[in-house]
């Protein structure tokens, strides 16, 4: 089973850290590794030729029948084994061993047959010298790490924390604050932080994209408030037109049809105000039950109002009226009875018994006439109710119950 790692343990510093660490060790106890045998072999190729060049003049002064100084012996007790059957096989050789407890260098040569004379240099000095080199080393390379960390994880931190920056300012944009900009000190060809990197080509890149978002954006709201208002003259005669004429089916058709234009005009020149973002509230003290009741009254549908818990909210009874309205519509023109519209609390959740929200509208909310497999959209009323609710600092979701049923669900501020 694949361990589970913690969060933070993904992320670019750290993975950065853990590199260099490593990078840093691997080259540390190279270089460690190197330096260690070179002193080693030249202390030890030292001590050798010394005790070789002893073990000479020891074999002269035995064969001119003179006394051996302190060091040297003819098969000492303490000769280590394998190097007294190398001199008594003919050979000379060196060994370091403990002699007494300290370093030795040990060096034997073959006397009088199979015996063996032998030198013990004292080793003690080498052994400390390689001993000192080794922590040096180990004191050293800590040391670099550490510093060659601190450094890696400065100069990491700086391009996260812009890389960091980059990420508030593309999830600002995908919240809708197309005024987000990344604004990166390294963003074109010469600039004073310094030249320009990939990071700051992200950042130019995410605030060309916003840049042109918003363009394109504004252009749109332009466009739905232009044709709204150009729409409204012709659309005040037209309805002038439509009450002349003699009484007829055919006359009640052209009122219907010219009264849905006129509700799709002023639909379309309430979302231009929305989208200005120049709307004011006008807040006052309502108690939610009823104001939901009266709200199911005027849209005129068979809603069953349910209340669980009422309470007083601060808000603006129009736009509250608006929002629960265009819910109540919603549920009845897509959805099947029966529709239930409940309150508990600063709570207020519209259920239908319907096929449900499309699965495009639960995650991203409702989008201006898009329709899906041919079925029909959910026009302006649900784009507005959302629009209404975020001027009313509420928070309106979208949802579809487990047994079947689209749910929208209000949920305002308590007083």
């Amino acid at each position: 089973m694949r361990p589970v790692l913690p969060q933070w343990s993904g992320t670019l510093a750290v993975k950065a850290a853990v590199f260099i660490a490593v990078m840093c060790c691997a080259l540390a106890a190279l270089l460690g590794v190197l330096v260690h045998v070179q002193v080693t072999n030249q202390t030890v190729d030292q001590a050798r030729d010394q005790a070789l060049q002893r073990l000479t003049q020891a074999t002269e002064r035995y064969e001119a029948g003179d006394t051996l100084w302190r060091g040297a012996g003819v098969d000492p007790p303490e000769l280590p084994r394998e190097l007294r059957d190398l001199a008594a096989a003919g050979d000379r050789g060196t060994m370091v061993a403990d002699r007494a407890g300290r370093p030795t260098m040990w060096a034997a040569g073959p006397v009088d047959g199979e015996r063996a004379l032998a030198v013990a240099v004292d080793y003690s000095q080498q052994a400390r010298t390689i001993e000192g080199l080794d922590r040096a080393i180990l004191w050293s390379s800590g040391l670099a790490i550490g510093a060659t960390l601190l450094v890696g994880a400065f100069a990491v931190t700086r391009v996260t924390r812009r890389l960091h920056t980059t990420a508030l300012v593309a999830r600002r944009i995908s919240a809708g604050d197309l005024d987000a900009r990344v604004n990166d000190p390294r963003t074109g060809p010469r600039t004073k932080a310094g030249p320009p990197d990939e990071v700051a080509a992200v950042a130019a890149a995410l605030d060309s994209m916003a840049a042109s978002l918003q363009g394109k954006l504004l252009a749109e709201q332009r466009f739905t408030a232009d044709v709204a208002h150009e729409l409204r003259t012709p659309l005040t005669g037209l309805h002038a037109a439509a009450e002349l004429l003699p009484p007829g089916r055919p006359t009640e058709l052209v009122r219907d049809r010219v009264a849905a234009l006129r509700t799709l005009t002023e639909d379309l020149l309430e979302i231009s105000r929305l989208d200005t973002g120049r709307e004011r509230v006008e807040l006052d003290t309502e108690q939610l039950a009823p104001l939901a009741e009266r709200a199911v009254r005027a849209a005129g549908s068979d809603t069953e109002v349910r209340v669980v818990r009422d309470v007083s909210v601060e808000t603006d009874r129009r736009r509250l009226e608006r929002v629960l309205g265009n819910l109540v519509a919603n549920a009845h023109k897509h959805g099947r009875a029966p529709v239930v519209l409940t309150v508990d609390g600063p709570v207020v959740t519209v259920r239908d018994h319907g096929d449900g929200f499309p699965e495009y509208l639960v995650a991203h909310g409702p989008q201006r006439f898009r329709t899906e497999g041919g079925t029909r959209g959910h026009g302006l009323g649900l784009t507005i109710a959302r629009g209404q609710a975020e001027v009313l600092g509420a928070r309106l979701e979208f949802a579809n119950a487990p047994d079947g049923g689209a749910v929208a669900t209000l949920e305002l501020a308590a007083e």
